[in-house]
């Protein structure tokens, strides 16, 4: 099972995904989930995806909170060259170009213009959205949100879009509503791990979720994102998920992406998000030959300096 975690700041619910949608984590962890829901599709057993934080789960480029930001400028906007899908492959590997094509489902041509002319990118699908494009009449998924105005949006957006009713929005925390639902019934399945680690504690939440899922579950593959952060709980993480993985003898995959240096302010406060990672259990044998065909292209379209570079790691 792949299980899909965001988190956000409990007290304060300050974390708000629409400023940074389309940013260079959002292009790692998001082809990364494509990659990994086409190859448990090969099957025609279902599959069930939880979505322990699932966010808005769609967002607008072209709105305040993204053009504030500009993090899609030096994200999806720098791999695409501009703001544009192309029609067909892009010379960067499968994975990128899987990608654009869920990418594309979500942004069709204007009304009024050539099927054939180059499609805008301005609507961006979070996690369940492109959970739900993915999954078929037999899979499931179960994403969780607490964030009130986010929560209040996914429930739309699942009533509009989900016409099959094979997504179940629960609002309640992730972190503890996944222990309910491992094992899935058929067995088959995906946690999706990504809070906003906001807080401290969210580090230690994530090793302990990841944890309780191999006991319940182990068979299930687990996806987990984290920021590269000058924090020492960021730094520590992915060597205590990859313990926690060996522990159990469960076959991982860590790969990471940084697009620049760790920027501070005068006071020695870190800016901005210099990379991020994508940690994996009972990954996909695919996966890591078409992200060591992928990550090279990817590092030289959103790198900003000479730090910029990827990490792929195997073990068990």
């Amino acid at each position: 099972m792949v299980a899909v975690a965001r988190g956000y700041h409990r007290g304060m619910f300050s974390y708000r995904h629409a400023f940074h949608a389309g940013n260079h984590a959002d292009v790692l962890k998001h082809a990364i989930l494509v990659a990994t829901l086409r190859y448990m599709a090969q099957k025609e057993t279902g599959f069930t995806v939880v979505d322990t934080h699932a966010g808005a789960g769609w967002y607008r480029l072209d709105g305040d909170q993204a053009r504030t930001s500009g993090e899609a400028e030096s994200g999806i906007f720098s791999v695409l060259g501009g703001p544009h899908l192309p029609k067909g492959q892009t010379g960067m590997g499968s994975l990128v170009d899987d990608y654009l094509a869920v990418l594309r489902e979500f942004n069709p041509p204007a009304k009024g213009s050539s099927t054939h002319g180059p499609q805008a990118l301005r609507n961006y699908p979070g996690s369940p959205l492109i959970t739900e494009r993915l999954l078929r009449l037999q899979d499931r998924a179960h994403v969780f949100e607490v964030h009130p105005t986010d929560q209040r949006l996914l429930r739309g957006l699942v009533a509009q879009r989900d016409t099959r009713r094979l997504m179940t929005l629960r609002v309640a925390d992730g972190f503890s509503g996944v222990r309910a639902l491992l094992p899935p019934p058929t067995r088959r399945g995906l946690v999706v791990c990504d809070p906003s680690y906001e807080i401290k504690s969210d580090y230690g939440k994530v090793v302990d979720m990841l944890t309780d899922a191999l006991i319940r579950f182990a068979t299930g593959s687990v996806l987990i994102w984290h920021p590269i952060v000058a924090r020492p709980e960021a730094h520590d993480l992915p060597r205590k998920l990859k313990n926690a993985a060996s522990r159990a003898g469960k076959p991982w995959l860590y790969t990471s992406l940084r697009v620049q240096s760790g920027q501070s302010n005068a006071r020695g406060v870190p800016v901005g998000l210099s990379g991020s990672g994508v940690f994996m259990v009972n990954p996909p044998f695919v996966l890591a030959p078409i992200l060591k065909e992928s990550l090279p292209h990817l590092v030289k379209a959103m790198g900003k300096d000479e730090h910029a570079g990827f990490v792929l790691e195997q073990g068990k």
